[in-house]
């Protein structure tokens, strides 16, 4: 399997088909052989009902109750079977066709991030101000928690060699929106090498993210996830990638 695509979905039984047929349409254009999985996490809606009856190339990997995105893409990972990894939203907030724009990257380096930060990002449709407010205020914080030289951690488009990937999850903790800022920090910790590239992006106003109350939860994951891999347990990560 060329690529397996991992879209997280939590009560997203409205959106869903549009980005499904749009992810099949791209790849099979591509000629590639691909998997498409939806990993619902724990929705109360018809979610899993929707991707399950969208048919092949879908896969749903279902969370019992909701656990957050992080928790969602590491199921993910752990299931997939392809030779390369894209993780994108349920909104397509960056176009599919992105990925042109990342691919390119894994030649060399084990993980690349989109970004909407960087000369090459292109925004199409702005946050609110104190959203835009906050995201920076976020980044700048875990700049000095350790997580230096990126500008946007948060874009939700990223792609990854397959087999790093499993790897990488298999070690993850965070369960919710902070899983990002763990995957780059353990990635680099491991020795891999990690890449950021500018993409379009557009803000979805039906985002899933509450800027104060899941801010200040991301903020309480990052603190807490680097105690955890450097002696929580009284046990360091030793790198395999790069070694």
């Amino acid at each position: 399997m060329s690529w397996s695509v991992l879209i997280p979905a939590y009560n997203e039984e409205a959106r869903l088909v549009p980005t499904l047929e749009r992810i099949v349409e791209y790849f099979r254009q591509r000629g590639e052989e691909f998997e498409l999985l939806v990993i619902d996490d724990g929705s109360s809606d018809r979610t899993v009902a929707v991707a399950s009856a969208f048919g092949d190339p879908v896969r749903v990997v279902e969370l019992e109750v909701n656990r957050g995105k992080g928790a969602a893409l590491r199921a993910g990972v752990l299931a997939s079977t392809g030779d390369r990894l894209l993780l994108t939203d349920a909104d397509l907030s960056t176009p599919i066709e992105e990925l042109a724009s990342l691919e390119p990257y894994l030649d060399s380096h084990d993980l690349v991030i989109g970004s909407r930060a960087l000369a090459g990002s292109q925004i199409t449709h702005r946050q609110p101000a104190y959203r835009e407010l906050m995201g920076k205020i976020f980044n700048f914080i875990i700049r000095v928690l350790g997580v230096r030289g990126f500008r946007d951690t948060q874009c939700g488009f990223q792609v990854l060699s397959g087999d790093f990937a499993r790897d990488l999850f298999s070690r993850l903790t965070v369960d919710r929106f902070a899983y990002d800022v763990e995957m780059i920090w353990l990635a680099r910790r491991l020795g891999a090498s990690v890449a950021e590239v500018g993409v379009i992006w557009a803000h979805t106003p039906e985002s899933r993210v509450h800027p104060i109350r899941d801010s200040l939860r991301m903020l309480w994951d990052v603190s807490r996830f680097r105690f955890r891999h450097l002696g929580g347990s009284g046990r360091r990560d030793k790198p395999r990638v790069g070694e």
